[in-house]
C-alpha cells in the first residue's frame, strides 16, 4: 500500500472532497448496474488534467475497478467448483470496505492504494 501526502501535492479542500466523491461514486453501481464503473471514469477524466491529487486518486479507483472485474470473472468461473461463491462474497466485502476507506483517506488528504489492487495505471 502506498501513501502519499496531499499537502506535498498542493491539494485544496475542494480537490479532497472531489476525490472522496470519486471513490464513493463506485457505489452508483448499486443503483444502476455498470454505473459504478462508468461514473468514476467520467469523474476522473473530467478533472485529471487540472489536479495531480485527483489524477492519482482516479488511478487508484480505476486500478481497483479493473482488478475487481478480473477477480469477479475468475470467481464466476470458479463457481463451477463451488470455490467461486466465497470468493465473490469476499470480493463484495472487500470492495465495500476498500471504497469507504479510500474515500475517508481521500477526504483526509491521503492517497491510499487499495490492497489487492493490480497497478495497471501508475
Amino acid at each position: 500500500m502506498e501513501l502519499y501526502d496531499a499537502q506535498k501535492m498542493g491539494a485544496t479542500e475542494e480537490e479532497k472532497q472531489y476525490a472522496m466523491f470519486l471513490h464513493l461514486s463506485q457505489f452508483a453501481g448499486l443503483i444502476i448496474p455498470g454505473l459504478g464503473w462508468v461514473l468514476p471514469l467520467v469523474l476522473w477524466l473530467v478533472k485529471r488534467d487540472t489536479s495531480a491529487y485527483i489524477d492519482k486518486n482516479g488511478k487508484v479507483v480505476m486500478n481497483w475497478i479493473l482488478s475487481s472485474l478480473i477477480y469477479a470473472i475468475v470467481g464466476s468461473i470458479l463457481i463451477v467448483l463451488l470455490i467461486g461463491i466465497p470468493l465473490l462474497v469476499a470480493l463484495v466485502i472487500c470492495s465495500t470496505i476498500f471504497t469507504i476507506l479510500g474515500a475517508i483517506k481521500a477526504r483526509d488528504g491521503v492517497i491510499w492504494s487499495y490492497p489487492l489492487s493490480i497497478h495497471f495505471l501508475k
